[in-house]
């Protein structure tokens, strides 16, 4: 991602990673709500969704897994330790696919933190002084599979030396 900023709203990247994914379950986690999100509920009533308030999860919901996790105006006001602890609780346990709005300045973070939690900046946002940065993480796309990675080149001692690659 450059640090060009996005011609769409906050809002408009969220509907899209909504309609993309289409999750069945969904958690979301901030002290506000989010219009896209609200739109998708009304849309789709069969979908799941659970909210949870910035902070650590409550003991019902870190038990459960979702298809994705939304965080929005949450790291904000958080310690970064107690930050850390739930985007990577969440990316561990709760869901393969995350999406992370946040405004940097604001939450004191730097980007190579959230790279450094296998995030990606997605894109950026400026309203007035404001700019958000949406950072996702999908464990599907995560990492791709190297060719190499099967068990036709697997250590094999009796083929050492006969192919040249």
């Amino acid at each position: 991602m450059t640090d060009k900023h996005s011609s769409r709203t906050p809002q408009q990247a969220v509907a899209a990673l909504l309609d993309r994914y289409a999750p069945a379950s969904l958690l979301l986690v901030s002290d506000s709500d989010l219009p896209a999100l609200h739109a998708y509920a009304e849309a789709h009533p069969d979908r799941e969704i659970a909210r949870a308030p910035a902070g650590p999860l409550p003991v019902e919901l870190a038990a459960r897994r979702f298809d994705l996790a939304l965080v929005a105006d949450c790291l904000e006001h958080l310690p970064k330790r107690t930050a850390l602890e739930l985007l990577g609780g969440i990316r561990n346990l709760n869901a393969s696919r995350l999406a992370v709005l946040v405004d940097l300045t604001a939450c004191g973070w730097q980007e190579t933190e959230f790279f450094a939690l296998a995030l990606q900046a997605s894109e950026r946002f400026r309203r007035d002084a404001q700019t958000l940065t949406l950072f996702t993480y999908d464990l599907h796309e995560y990492k791709q599979v190297p060719d190499w990675l099967n068990a036709k080149f697997w250590a094999n001692p009796e083929n050492f030396g006969k192919y040249w690659w």
